[in-house]
């Protein structure tokens, strides 16, 4: 089992900045993906950004790309994502996410593949 415990979210201006983490605990040496979802009010969970643990290459969905950067540390047991000119449509609790197997990239995007699930972080965006 993994135990992940998001942190960092908060109450921002339009054009702001915020830096979520993810830690994990447990079982962590057979996580292969680490992954940041959100779900805004009234909206159904979608796709942030995700890092497979042991490759450099990284993913994001449209809306964030270029504002927002995914990471981890060494050890691989915590995952940030840092979160610049954010936007109102920004506004969501967060969730960070997990997976110990996939085959293909696309499997990144899909909150379905990841079996370990944080209680999330909320974030709010004032316009």
């Amino acid at each position: 089992q993994v135990q992940l415990v998001e942190s960092g979210g908060g109450l921002v201006q339009t054009g702001g900045s915020l830096r979520l983490s993810c830690a994990a605990s447990g079982r962590t040496a057979s996580n292969v993906a680490m992954a940041w979802f959100r779900q805004g009010p009234g909206l159904k969970q979608e796709f942030v950004a995700a890092a497979p643990l042991y490759s450099t290459a990284t993913f994001y969905d449209n809306s964030v790309k270029g504002r927002f950067t995914i990471s981890t540390d060494n050890a691989k047991i915590t995952v940030y994502l840092q979160m610049n000119t954010l936007k109102p449509e920004d506004t969501a609790r967060y969730y960070c996410a997990a997976m110990t197997y996939y085959r293909h990239d696309y499997e990144l995007r899909e909150a379905g593949k990841y079996e370990y699930w944080g209680q999330g972080t909320q974030v709010t965006v004032s316009s």
